[in-house]
């Protein structure tokens, strides 16, 4: 079975004999391959360069052949750049967004026009992944939810108290609502053309789902997400990862989503003995393991897998966050050792 197989098979809750196995982010600055290519190329150059961006994707599946899935190498700020809104790096580290959006002024910046045709590259980079993959692996696309991607551009970049992006749902809810529809509908043709390039799947990242206030959750993020649920229909297996939110598991339940991607605070035993279950699971390791001694990310991967000894249906072995740059090959090399030795003695 091929990890393509794999991955089709978790998602449809089927009996997999081998439980798919990918990280997020896997691509970084803790392999060395990338780094020498980064001392070449800025980050944006490699993400708007097909055959950079196709190689910078296929270095941690030629390091490590146990992975199942190659992720796209891109940001996800490339929605607001294509819609009219530029992004950079803070010396300091962090996001800076080329300008602020301030209020209704600033919708006529924006648009959502011609979003593909300013996005090709990485529709063609997916193209050339594809054929690399040579229909063995899955090939997975992403992106930021709305919530997320307009925190940054109402924030100006990132940010620690998201203060500005809360007053404007508050005070101009009309402002609001018009920019997360914008892009809403610039995700929703990123999304659809992602998936006639080949995708298996796309994540939406709603790393800043926690920055709502209580109450206002389904209101200010989950509302848009469902909306590109319903949007791409079939088109699309979606992938939710919403950062810190685990106490409204219930209302992710609701999205009709295939998979939801866990952080590592999360109980994964609870949430895959849940009953009724009709979504596929993805987690849920702390990615702090990986700079620690492979012995210790050993002990820390086999508690993550299944103590029952028997893969459990739609489970994805995954990070409970992206890999950090601090991380050690070699326990990286420890994790997928230890979940590829596990699933091979079910065969």
């Amino acid at each position: 079975m091929t990890g393509l197989e794999r991955f089709r098979s978790a998602l449809s809750l089927q009996p997999v004999d081998r439980t798919p196995l990918w990280f997020m982010r896997q691509a970084g600055r803790y392999l060395p391959e990338y780094r020498a290519l980064k001392e070449k190329y800025s980050f944006r150059k490699m993400v708007q360069t097909p055959d950079l961006a196709t190689e910078v994707t296929m270095q941690p599946l030629q390091r490590f052949p146990a992975i199942d899935a190659a992720i796209l190498f891109s940001d996800i700020l490339v929605i607001p750049e294509a819609m009219g809104m530029d992004y950079d790096f803070r010396e300091e580290g962090g996001i800076q967004m080329a300008w602020q959006f301030d209020g209704e002024k600033d919708l006529a910046k924006l648009t959502v026009e011609g979003i593909t045709e300013s996005l090709s590259y990485v529709f063609d980079a997916l193209k050339l992944i594809r054929a690399e993959l040579k229909g063995e692996r899955a090939m997975l696309g992403f992106g930021g939810s709305p919530w997320t991607l307009a925190t940054y551009m109402v924030e100006g970049g990132s940010s620690r108290d998201f203060q500005k992006i809360r007053e404007m749902a508050v005070r101009s809810p009309e402002v609001f609502e018009k920019l997360l529809t914008m892009i809403t509908d610039a995700l929703i043709k990123y999304f659809r053309e992602m998936t006639r390039s080949g995708v298996e799947a796309i994540q939406i990242f709603d790393s800043w789902g926690s920055a709502c206030p209580g109450g206002c959750y389904e209101q200010w993020s989950l509302k848009w997400i469902k909306r590109i649920i319903d949007a791409l229909g079939d088109e699309a297996s979606i992938i939710l990862f919403s950062k810190g939110m685990g106490a409204h598991f219930d209302k992710w339940e609701k999205l009709g989503v295939g998979v939801i991607s866990l952080d590592s605070s999360i109980d994964l035993t609870r949430v895959l003995e849940a009953p009724n279950r009709n979504f596929a699971v993805q987690g849920n390791l702390d990615p702090t393991f990986l700079n620690m001694s492979p012995e210790v990310v050993r002990e820390a991967t086999n508690k993550i897998m299944p103590a029952s000894g028997k893969p459990a249906l739609g489970h994805i072995f995954n990070l409970g966050h992206g890999i950090m740059p601090t991380a050690r090959i070699d326990s990286v090399e420890a994790m997928l050792d230890t979940v590829d030795s596990y699933r091979n003695n079910l065969l």
